[in-house]
């Protein structure tokens, strides 16, 4: 098996490709890591130029010889790829599970909205920089390889619909060409290195949009990093997202094993069978 790594937002070290790639060679030695040089360009914030990064995304997404396609690392830029990188994609490129979270959020919405059956918001290489990032990692690949059930936030229920996202880049992606079809779906949501009132006011916007569009309900993430604002909100983060649960007619589910740490667990989007 050969997983190609990309990076559609920012950039990564070499020393994080190597790290990843002596893991899997111990953990899984007949599974090839293919990192495109693009993962470790600079232009500015970004992974490379525009151009760039869309290239290198669509050109691994459809190599015959790619079985699936793994993101090295959030920050922000793939908005700006998505649609056109999603349009460009040949039927090939439709068999492979694709992986990632935070900012690439944005691809894994567009994917999904266009009926990739692969998608899934989980560990990037750049978590090995993590306190346990070996553990992440090797999550990533046991759904990547096997679609390890354990590796799974646990959860999630059989026969319901799921997605995930952090809850910023969810807010940012709805109303535009790479917003998914979310009826019908358990969301899970998670946050980091955000005010309260900003996570408030991101919440404000998706539990107004999606309520009247029929989620079947909401779980929340770890919510981490909050930063210090210069007078408290007087909320926490879960009485935020189940008081703006209840005000859009969403069912509140509860807390959720998803955040900007080592220990987030995967979450294919889509129907869910256990075992």
């Amino acid at each position: 098996m050969r997983i190609g790594i990309v990076a559609p937002s920012t950039p990564i070290l070499p020393d994080d490709a190597e790290a990843v790639r002596a893991l899997a060679s111990l953990g899984y030695p007949d599974v090839e890591l293919v990192f495109d040089p693009q993962c470790f360009a600079t232009h500015g914030h970004f992974a490379g130029e525009d151009g760039h990064r869309f290239a290198a995304l669509v050109e691994m997404a459809n190599r015959s010889d790619i079985d699936a396609v793994w993101f090295a690392r959030g920050g922000y830029g793939a908005c700006r790829i998505a649609e056109d990188a999603v349009a460009a994609m040949t039927d090939g490129a439709r068999g492979k599970a694709f992986l990632g979270y935070s900012d690439q959020g944005n691809l894994l919405g567009a994917l999904y909205r266009e009926g990739f059956d692969h998608v899934a918001h989980g560990p990037m290489v750049a978590d090995i920089r993590r306190e346990g990032g070996d553990a992440a990692a090797l999550r990533a690949l046991d759904w990547l390889v096997a679609r390890d059930p354990g590796a799974c936030e646990p959860g999630l229920q059989h026969g319901a619909r799921h997605a995930a996202f952090n809850l910023m880049t969810l807010s940012m992606l709805l109303g535009t060409p790479l917003e998914p079809d979310l009826s019908g779906h358990v969301l899970l949501v998670e946050e980091v290195s955000e005010y309260l009132y900003a996570f408030d006011r991101a919440f404000f916007h998706v539990a107004t949009y999606l309520g009247p569009r029929g989620l079947a309900g909401l779980r929340l993430g770890r919510v981490s990093d909050i930063r210090e604002n210069d007078r408290p909100f007087g909320m926490e983060a879960e009485d935020i997202a189940h008081g703006w649960c209840a005000r859009a007619g969403i069912p509140w589910l509860g807390r959720a094993d998803i955040g900007h740490d080592a220990n987030n667990k995967v979450v294919p989007f889509g129907l869910h069978r256990a075992g």
